[in-house]
């Protein structure tokens, strides 16, 4: 058994101080003691905003501050973090970077965004990941993706290739386009058999609405909890062995074809 928080949360634009605040006080309105492992999971860029064009002002200079911030609250709450991104300036450039907390406070993991959408210049402005990030939790091996990668039905089949039954996905995705949000995250939660727990921004910025509606699907697609569109957090127990169990009993891993699926 885990346990997922999905913090549904509004994200001030460049304003660092107060995104930390509303995360503090995020987890001692809604956290609740558990004996499973938990892990929460925050919007995507929560730290800024979507300011990926003044990364050189408002980048976190390798996720430091961030991980300083969310080790203390790891520590506090004894979680996992997990899916909720940053926008971290590196020495090969600025990324949209997930960073995995373990309740120690360590950073044990992170994952730099590998699709950059076009819609939105990241690719101007952002350096694209190159790697999958897998961690283990409650001996579970689990998974962190960003926003625009839902959309890329064979990077999410080879994470769970590869072994992965939970996804931990952060978004900042557009109310406009909320219906793809919704069809994609259970299609991906079905044809993978696993869990996911994906959380998406509520509010408006830069002339945008955000659209919420974060997601606990179970690996059948059933929805465990689904948000509106409106700031709202929630904790969620999720059975994991029923991942195995389905994937045995449905096969579709054993009979793919990957040869075939070659370009």
């Amino acid at each position: 058994m885990l346990r997922a928080g999905v913090a549904q949360i509004d994200i001030k634009i460049g304003d660092r101080a107060a995104n930390y605040r509303n995360v503090e006080d995020w987890m001692k309105r809604y956290h609740t003691p558990s004996e499973w492992e938990t892990v929460v999971v925050l919007p995507e860029i929560w730290d800024v905003g979507y300011v990926i064009d003044e990364a050189d002002k408002y980048g976190d200079p390798d996720a430091r501050s961030a991980i300083d911030f969310l080790g203390g609250l790891a520590r506090k709450y004894n979680v996992w973090f997990a899916g909720g991104s940053v926008l971290a300036n590196t020495k090969e450039g600025a990324v949209n970077r997930a960073l995995v907390i373990d309740p120690k406070g360590e950073c044990v993991n992170h994952y730099d965004k590998v699709h950059l959408i076009p819609l939105m210049n990241e690719d101007r402005y952002l350096k694209s990941g190159d790697r999958e990030c897998h961690f283990e939790v409650g001996g579970v091996t689990a998974a962190c993706l960003i926003c625009y990668d839902i959309r890329f039905c064979e990077w999410m089949r080879l994470n769970a290739v590869h072994g992965a039954k939970v996804f931990f996905i952060s978004a900042e995705w557009p109310t406009i386009r909320i219906d793809h949000w919704i069809a994609l995250l259970k299609a991906r939660a079905i044809e993978n058999m696993m869990y996911i727990v994906a959380c998406n921004r509520v509010g408006n910025s830069q002339n945008t609405d955000f659209g919420g509606h974060s997601f606990v699907l179970d690996p059948w697609g059933t929805v465990l909890y689904e948000g509106g569109d409106k700031p709202d957090g929630v904790f969620v127990e999720m059975d994991t062995e029923k991942v195995q169990k389905i994937r045995e009993h449905l096969k579709v891993f054993s009979v793919r074809r990957p040869e075939l699926y070659k370009e």
